[in-house]
Protein backbone atom coordinates (compact mmCIF):
# COMPACT_ATOMS: atom_id res chain seq x y z
CA UNK A 1 0.00 0.00 0.00
CA UNK A 2 1.24 3.46 -0.88
CA UNK A 3 0.47 6.46 1.29
CA UNK A 4 0.69 9.99 -0.05
CA UNK A 5 0.88 12.30 2.94
CA UNK A 6 0.91 16.04 3.42
CA UNK A 7 1.59 18.14 6.50
CA UNK A 8 0.26 21.69 6.59
CA UNK A 9 0.12 24.37 9.25
CA UNK A 10 -3.07 26.27 8.35
CA UNK A 11 -2.09 29.52 10.14
CA UNK A 12 -5.49 29.51 11.85
CA UNK A 13 -7.19 29.74 8.48
CA UNK A 14 -5.60 33.02 7.42
CA UNK A 15 -3.73 34.27 4.36
CA UNK A 16 -0.10 35.42 4.30
CA UNK A 17 1.00 37.52 1.31
CA UNK A 18 4.73 37.71 0.52
CA UNK A 19 4.43 41.51 0.57
CA UNK A 20 4.50 41.99 4.33
CA UNK A 21 3.43 45.61 4.08
CA UNK A 22 -0.03 44.35 3.11
CA UNK A 23 -0.50 43.10 6.68
CA UNK A 24 -1.69 46.49 7.86
CA UNK A 25 -3.52 47.66 10.96
CA UNK A 26 -6.13 49.13 8.63
CA UNK A 27 -6.90 45.63 7.39
CA UNK A 28 -6.76 44.12 10.86
CA UNK A 29 -9.07 46.67 12.48
CA UNK A 30 -11.35 47.75 9.62
CA UNK A 31 -11.27 44.57 7.48
CA UNK A 32 -10.21 46.53 4.40
CA UNK A 33 -8.46 44.39 1.80
CA UNK A 34 -4.94 45.52 0.92
CA UNK A 35 -3.79 45.15 -2.69
CA UNK A 36 -0.21 44.98 -3.86
CA UNK A 37 1.35 44.45 -7.27
CA UNK A 38 0.88 40.68 -7.28
CA UNK A 39 -1.00 39.71 -4.12
CA UNK A 40 -3.97 40.72 -2.05
CA UNK A 41 -4.44 40.44 1.72
CA UNK A 42 -7.95 39.90 3.02
CA UNK A 43 -9.44 39.74 6.49
CA UNK A 44 -12.38 37.34 6.22
CA UNK A 45 -13.23 33.71 6.80
CA UNK A 46 -11.28 31.64 4.28
CA UNK A 47 -12.77 28.23 4.99
CA UNK A 48 -14.06 27.83 1.43
CA UNK A 49 -10.62 28.52 -0.07
CA UNK A 50 -8.76 26.16 2.26
CA UNK A 51 -11.39 23.44 1.90
CA UNK A 52 -11.41 23.67 -1.89
CA UNK A 53 -7.62 23.41 -2.09
CA UNK A 54 -7.48 20.44 0.28
CA UNK A 55 -10.42 18.67 -1.36
CA UNK A 56 -8.84 18.91 -4.82
CA UNK A 57 -5.32 17.89 -3.74
CA UNK A 58 -4.10 14.30 -4.06
CA UNK A 59 -3.33 12.85 -0.64
CA UNK A 60 -4.32 9.91 1.51
CA UNK A 61 -3.34 11.38 4.88
CA UNK A 62 -3.29 15.08 5.81
CA UNK A 63 -1.64 16.22 9.05
CA UNK A 64 -2.94 19.71 9.83
CA UNK A 65 -1.75 22.06 12.55
CA UNK A 66 -3.21 25.40 13.69
CA UNK A 67 -6.48 24.11 12.30
CA UNK A 68 -9.47 26.05 13.66
CA UNK A 69 -11.36 23.48 15.77
CA UNK A 70 -14.64 24.52 14.16
CA UNK A 71 -13.23 23.47 10.78
CA UNK A 72 -12.26 19.87 11.53
CA UNK A 73 -15.53 18.05 10.87
CA UNK A 74 -16.41 20.20 7.86
CA UNK A 75 -12.99 19.66 6.28
CA UNK A 76 -13.31 15.92 6.78
CA UNK A 77 -16.71 15.88 5.09
CA UNK A 78 -15.63 18.13 2.21
CA UNK A 79 -12.46 16.08 1.62
CA UNK A 80 -14.16 12.68 1.83
CA UNK A 81 -12.10 11.79 4.88
CA UNK A 82 -12.35 10.80 8.52
CA UNK A 83 -10.89 13.12 11.16
CA UNK A 84 -9.03 12.82 14.44
CA UNK A 85 -8.85 16.16 16.26
CA UNK A 86 -6.85 17.04 19.36
CA UNK A 87 -7.21 20.53 20.82
CA UNK A 88 -4.07 22.52 21.54
CA UNK A 89 -4.01 26.00 23.10
CA UNK A 90 -6.45 28.88 23.72
CA UNK A 91 -9.66 26.87 23.53
CA UNK A 92 -11.44 28.13 26.63
CA UNK A 93 -14.68 30.06 25.98
CA UNK A 94 -14.70 28.45 22.54
CA UNK A 95 -18.10 29.80 21.32
CA UNK A 96 -17.04 33.39 21.98
CA UNK A 97 -13.64 32.93 20.37
CA UNK A 98 -15.21 31.31 17.32
CA UNK A 99 -17.71 34.13 16.93
CA UNK A 100 -14.92 36.73 16.90
CA UNK A 101 -12.91 34.59 14.48
CA UNK A 102 -15.81 34.47 12.03
CA UNK A 103 -16.19 38.26 12.18
CA UNK A 104 -12.51 39.27 12.22
CA UNK A 105 -10.02 36.38 11.86
CA UNK A 106 -6.92 38.59 11.65
CA UNK A 107 -7.76 40.51 14.81
CA UNK A 108 -8.14 37.43 17.01
CA UNK A 109 -5.51 35.46 15.03
CA UNK A 110 -4.25 32.50 17.09
CA UNK A 111 -6.57 33.59 19.90
CA UNK A 112 -9.38 31.61 18.30
CA UNK A 113 -7.77 28.41 19.55
CA UNK A 114 -6.17 25.61 17.60
CA UNK A 115 -6.02 21.90 16.99
CA UNK A 116 -3.93 19.19 15.44
CA UNK A 117 -6.33 17.55 13.00
CA UNK A 118 -5.51 14.41 11.04
CA UNK A 119 -7.57 13.60 7.95
CA UNK A 120 -7.60 10.08 6.52
CA UNK A 121 -9.14 9.10 3.20
CA UNK A 122 -10.67 5.59 2.79
CA UNK A 123 -8.03 4.37 0.33
CA UNK A 124 -5.57 3.77 3.19
CA UNK A 125 -8.01 2.58 5.82
CA UNK A 126 -10.54 3.48 8.46
CA UNK A 127 -9.65 5.02 11.83
CA UNK A 128 -10.19 2.40 14.54
CA UNK A 129 -8.24 3.93 17.42
CA UNK A 130 -7.71 7.51 18.58
CA UNK A 131 -5.33 8.71 21.31
CA UNK A 132 -3.76 11.94 22.45
CA UNK A 133 -0.80 12.89 24.62
CA UNK A 134 -0.30 16.24 26.35
CA UNK A 135 3.35 17.17 25.90
CA UNK A 136 3.64 20.71 27.27
CA UNK A 137 1.36 23.17 29.03
CA UNK A 138 3.62 26.24 28.98
CA UNK A 139 4.25 28.50 27.18
CA UNK A 140 1.38 26.88 25.23
CA UNK A 141 -0.34 23.53 25.33
CA UNK A 142 1.23 21.15 22.85
CA UNK A 143 -0.27 17.74 22.19
CA UNK A 144 0.21 14.66 20.05
CA UNK A 145 -2.70 13.32 17.99
CA UNK A 146 -2.30 9.59 17.37
CA UNK A 147 -4.57 7.28 15.42
CA UNK A 148 -4.50 3.71 14.10
CA UNK A 149 -6.16 2.53 10.90
CA UNK A 150 -7.70 -0.86 10.22
CA UNK A 151 -5.06 -1.28 7.50
CA UNK A 152 -2.41 -1.29 10.24
CA UNK A 153 -0.97 2.16 9.54
CA UNK A 154 -0.51 4.45 12.55
CA UNK A 155 -0.31 8.25 12.29
CA UNK A 156 1.10 10.75 14.79
CA UNK A 157 0.50 14.48 14.28
CA UNK A 158 2.48 17.07 16.27
CA UNK A 159 2.91 20.84 16.48
CA UNK A 160 5.99 21.48 18.62
CA UNK A 161 6.81 24.67 20.51
CA UNK A 162 8.19 27.48 18.35
CA UNK A 163 11.26 29.64 19.05
CA UNK A 164 12.52 27.25 21.74
CA UNK A 165 14.48 24.51 19.96
CA UNK A 166 15.50 22.59 23.13
CA UNK A 167 11.86 22.36 24.24
CA UNK A 168 10.69 21.43 20.75
CA UNK A 169 13.32 18.68 20.61
CA UNK A 170 12.14 17.25 23.95
CA UNK A 171 8.53 17.32 22.74
CA UNK A 172 9.53 15.49 19.57
CA UNK A 173 11.48 12.87 21.54
CA UNK A 174 8.54 12.27 23.84
CA UNK A 175 6.06 12.18 20.98
CA UNK A 176 8.19 9.74 19.00
CA UNK A 177 8.75 7.43 21.96
CA UNK A 178 5.05 7.34 22.82
CA UNK A 179 3.94 6.90 19.22
CA UNK A 180 6.37 4.02 18.75
CA UNK A 181 5.10 2.36 21.93
CA UNK A 182 1.47 2.76 20.90
CA UNK A 183 2.12 1.61 17.31
CA UNK A 184 4.09 -1.48 18.30
CA UNK A 185 5.21 -3.29 15.16
CA UNK A 186 2.79 -1.41 12.89
CA UNK A 187 4.08 1.08 10.30
CA UNK A 188 4.10 4.60 11.70
CA UNK A 189 3.95 8.04 10.08
CA UNK A 190 5.06 10.87 12.37
CA UNK A 191 4.92 14.44 11.18
CA UNK A 192 3.74 17.99 11.55
CA UNK A 193 5.09 21.43 12.26
CA UNK A 194 8.05 20.33 14.37
CA UNK A 195 9.63 23.80 14.62
CA UNK A 196 13.08 22.23 14.23
CA UNK A 197 15.46 22.58 11.30
CA UNK A 198 17.38 19.34 10.66
CA UNK A 199 20.51 21.27 9.69
CA UNK A 200 20.71 22.46 13.30
CA UNK A 201 18.85 19.75 15.25
CA UNK A 202 20.51 16.48 16.24
CA UNK A 203 17.22 14.96 17.39
CA UNK A 204 16.34 13.72 13.90
CA UNK A 205 19.48 11.59 13.82
CA UNK A 206 18.62 10.29 17.28
CA UNK A 207 15.18 9.20 16.10
CA UNK A 208 16.68 7.50 13.07
CA UNK A 209 19.21 5.56 15.17
CA UNK A 210 16.90 4.68 18.05
CA UNK A 211 13.61 3.99 16.26
CA UNK A 212 14.57 3.67 12.57
CA UNK A 213 12.60 6.73 11.47
CA UNK A 214 13.46 8.12 8.06
CA UNK A 215 15.43 11.36 8.19
CA UNK A 216 14.01 14.64 6.84
CA UNK A 217 14.88 15.65 3.31
CA UNK A 218 14.34 19.39 3.86
CA UNK A 219 17.37 20.50 5.86
CA UNK A 220 16.24 24.06 6.54
CA UNK A 221 12.49 23.50 6.92
CA UNK A 222 10.43 23.02 10.08
CA UNK A 223 7.54 20.94 8.66
CA UNK A 224 8.38 17.27 8.23
CA UNK A 225 7.08 13.77 7.52
CA UNK A 226 8.99 10.85 9.05
CA UNK A 227 8.29 7.18 8.42
CA UNK A 228 9.02 4.11 10.53
CA UNK A 229 8.39 0.76 8.92
CA UNK A 230 7.67 2.70 5.74
CA UNK A 231 9.73 2.91 2.57
CA UNK A 232 10.25 6.44 1.29
CA UNK A 233 9.19 6.46 -2.36
CA UNK A 234 9.22 10.25 -2.80
CA UNK A 235 11.15 12.25 -0.16
CA UNK A 236 9.37 15.10 1.55
CA UNK A 237 9.21 18.29 -0.47
CA UNK A 238 7.47 21.63 -0.01
CA UNK A 239 4.83 22.81 -2.41
CA UNK A 240 5.79 25.86 -4.48
CA UNK A 241 4.01 29.02 -3.30
CA UNK A 242 1.70 29.22 -6.31
CA UNK A 243 0.21 25.82 -5.48
CA UNK A 244 -1.44 27.18 -2.32
CA UNK A 245 -2.72 30.35 -3.96
CA UNK A 246 -6.15 31.24 -5.29
CA UNK A 247 -7.26 34.28 -7.26
CA UNK A 248 -9.01 37.28 -5.74
CA UNK A 249 -10.06 40.00 -8.19
CA UNK A 250 -7.08 39.40 -10.45
CA UNK A 251 -4.48 39.06 -7.68
CA UNK A 252 -3.04 36.06 -5.87
CA UNK A 253 -4.36 35.14 -2.42
CA UNK A 254 -1.75 33.01 -0.63
CA UNK A 255 -3.17 30.66 2.00
CA UNK A 256 -1.20 30.25 5.25
CA UNK A 257 2.33 31.30 6.12
CA UNK A 258 3.49 27.67 5.70
CA UNK A 259 3.79 25.64 2.53
CA UNK A 260 2.35 22.13 2.64
CA UNK A 261 5.02 19.42 2.76
CA UNK A 262 4.31 16.25 0.79
CA UNK A 263 5.88 12.78 0.68
CA UNK A 264 5.03 9.34 -0.67
CA UNK A 265 5.56 6.21 1.40
CA UNK A 266 5.01 2.51 0.93
CA UNK A 267 4.31 0.07 3.71
CA UNK A 268 7.38 -2.09 4.35
CA UNK A 269 5.95 -4.17 7.21
CA UNK A 270 2.45 -5.23 8.16
CA UNK A 271 0.68 -4.09 11.32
Amino acid sequence: MRIRAISWNLFHGRDAPPERELLSWRSRLLRISERGETHVQVNRDLYAEFADLLARAEWDVALLQECPPRWSDRLAADCGAAAHRVLTSRNSLAPLRQLVARLNPDLIASGEGGSNTTLVRPAVGRIVERRDLELTLRPERRALAFCRLDSGLCIANLHATNDRPPLAAEELRSAAATAVRWAGSAPLLLGGDLNLRPAHAAVFGELARRYSFSEPAIATGIDHLLGRGLEVVEPEHAWPPARRETRERGLALRLSDHAPVEALFETAVSG
